[in-house]
């Protein structure tokens, strides 16, 4: 007998006794069912070869992993051995101890020979889908407007009709698991369904339909799965930008947009994607991360953390540099959710994805042009609606342009606390980024005026950096201290060690601590003895 415990995502187990072989899915005629949605009907099958248990996938879209490696099939498999299906672990034990000395040196070689490979034939399945797609524009289905769920029901119901007219020579199994992949196909987003799901991953990179790559830990790697054509993709581009209001076309190749959770989506097709459509999808994490998270995590020392809070807290003006993937949004969501629950905030984004802990949040999104080359509202209208709509904070999600001077109007007008990112190597690089985006208005300004209003408008940058490793740093704090024979004056507040691997005070406190002293600012001692630490080092 197979003796099986059952781990669920919700902290719930499970234990049971099955016979040999015996099918992992979620039909109920499956010896050990996991009814979920994520497991397909006919997932895998546990059986006996020799003395020993393997175990192989029938080529499910989600696949099966053993210890964290996605694997088509695994041989011997071990009772110390976890083996993920969809949201369960999985322990498997033969009842009868297995013996054998070299059992681990075998486990270990096969193991790197682990492949995911797709039972389904690819041509098959480009055939369906192809027809499958034929079938639903000829009875007129609106494919971007039609629920997921009926669109999903209605394809696989005529993708049955089709196969009982000619099963192509699939067998039971294999028909099953076609529907699964081509309705995944038209209706879901395809392949890339199960990378979404998967916890570890933190961007998906689609750079043809042959060839994706994920970021797993701050490490690429390429995967063997792969969409059936480049139609395929465009489908599920075309499924992600339409709802919210986005189109992707030849007159308009590039599109930003998101997916339901949030997660962040670039798009470009041909002609500007010479190898065909290109879909770039950056995942947030699924727990909402606060500033102790932060902390926990290394990014920033427990006093920063406790300066970054209080300067929130305090209304000051901060600005967050960095560069592609560093951390950027993430960290502008924790800061944003220290503002005091009495103050309304309004964000203002590109396409939005910032996820503010805050009760009292009104969202803004710009839009493109529509096909009439009218209709536009730019993030620079945003920003002056904002001003009309009694904020007590401002967060532009980044500044890219001529909206730079419509923001630091607002700081310079009474919007103090306001909160923006940016792309910059270093603070002194986001200084000069500031003056130029400006200068993009096409307003006829001395650059010292600009400099002055920049001087005026903001009180911290900080610098958040991503590291060879993988890991998202806050690197630098600086405190603009005003503008001196016509430049900006930067003080640095706060450099990362790398040899402490901490972040660690430059000397000189914040010009502003004494008038947090004089308004009683509760818990500044910590701060004024950290900065106090820095100046003993000098």
């Amino acid at each position: 007998m197979l003796a099986v415990e059952i781990h669920y995502e919700d902290g719930r187990q499970q234990s049971l006794e099955v016979a040999v072989p015996a099918v992992i899915g979620k039909d109920a005629d499956c010896e050990i069912r996991l009814a979920h949605w994520r497991v397909a009907r006919a997932q895998a099958r546990v059986s006996r070869l020799g003395e020993f248990l393997q175990i192989e996938d029938f080529g499910s879209l989600t696949g099966m992993r053993i210890n964290g490696l996605r694997c088509a099939q695994h041989f011997p498999l071990l009772a110390t051995d976890d083996v993920t299906i969809g949201p369960c672990r999985l322990r498997l034990r033969w009842v009868q101890p297995v013996s054998s000395a070299n059992v681990q040196n075998i486990h270990e070689s096969v193991e790197q020979a682990c492949v995911s490979t797709p039972v389904l034939d690819a041509e098959v399945r480009s055939t369906l889908h192809a027809e499958l797609v034929a079938l639903l524009d000829v009875r007129k289905l609106d494919l971007n407007n039609l629920p997921a769920d009926v669109l999903k029901a209605k394809a696989s119901e005529l993708l049955r009709e089709m196969l009982d007219r000619d099963n192509r020579g699939l067998t039971v199994l294999e028909q099953e698991m076609a529907i699964e992949a081509v309705v995944s196909d038209v209706a879901g987003l395809g392949v890339l369904q199960s990378l979404i799901e998967d916890p570890d991953v933190s961007e998906i990179m689609v750079n043809r339909y042959d060839q994706i790559y994920v970021e797993r830990k701050g490490s690429l790697k390429r995967q063997s799965v792969s969409f059936v054509n480049d139609a395929a993709v465009r489908t599920v581009i075309e499924r992600i930008v339409y709802p919210i209001g986005r189109r992707i076309d030849d007159a308009s190749p590039m599109v930003d947009a998101r997916l339901a959770d949030g997660s962040r989506v670039n798009a470009v097709i041909s002609p500007i994607a010479l190898h065909g459509a290109c879909l770039t999808i950056r995942k947030f994490p699924i727990k909402r991360l606060n500033l102790d998270d932060l902390v926990q995590l290394g990014s920033m020392s427990q006093a920063l953390g406790q300066f970054l809070r209080l300067a929130v807290r305090q209304r000051l003006n901060i600005l967050i540099a960095g560069g592609t993937g560093s951390g950027k949004t993430t960290l502008l969501n924790v800061l944003g959710s220290q503002i005091p629950l009495d103050q309304r905030v309004i964000t203002i984004e590109d396409a939005a994805e910032l996820q503010i802990g805050h009760p009292h949040v009104v969202s803004l999104e710009s839009r493109p042009r529509n096909v009439e080359g009218s209709g536009e509202v730019t993030i620079r209208d945003l920003v002056r609606n904002a001003l009309r709509m009694r904020p007590d904070r401002i967060v532009v999600g980044e500044c890219r342009g001529a909206e730079a001077i419509d923001m630091l109007a607002a700081m310079n007008t009474g919007h103090d606390g306001s909160l923006t990112t940016l792309h910059a190597n270093s603070p002194r690089d986001a200084i000069s980024r500031l003056e130029t985006m400006v200068l993009m208005a096409g307003r006829e300004l001395p650059l010292l005026a600009i400099r002055d209003q920049i001087a005026r408008a903001i009180q911290l940058i900080v610098q958040q950096t991503r590291l060879t490793d993988g890991r998202r740093m806050v690197t630098a704090v600086d405190e603009i201290t005003g503008l001196e024979s016509g430049q900006i004056q930067l003080q640095p507040l706060v450099r990362f060690s790398v040899r402490e691997q901490t972040s660690v005070p430059q000397g000189l406190p914040p010009t502003f601590m004494p008038a947090w002293r004089e308004q009683g600012v509760p818990d500044l001692d910590v701060i004024e003895r950290w900065f106090a630490q820095g100046m003993v080092q000098m």
